[in-house]
């Protein structure tokens, strides 16, 4: 409640400029790591999907020309 009131107080651009820009420095690398790790899982997400489909259409696509064994 104490912040609450401290930050009441503050003029609009200290609340919705210097406060963001002050956590932005401070935890900003690890905002870009967290980041960069979610967009690198799901870029390998992605290319499991893509490879996954592509072994189940070659599977189907040969299986089904030969025929019976």
């Amino acid at each position: 409640m104490a912040v609450r009131e401290i930050v009441a107080g503050m003029p609009w651009w200290v609340k919705w400029i210097a406060l963001p820009v002050v956590v932005l420095v401070v935890f900003g690398g690890l905002i870009a790591s967290v980041v960069g790790f979610v967009i690198g899982l799901l870029f390998k997400l992605l290319i499991l999907v893509a490879l996954v489909g592509g072994l189940v259409y070659a599977v189907r696509k040969f299986t089904s020309s030969r025929g019976d064994w």
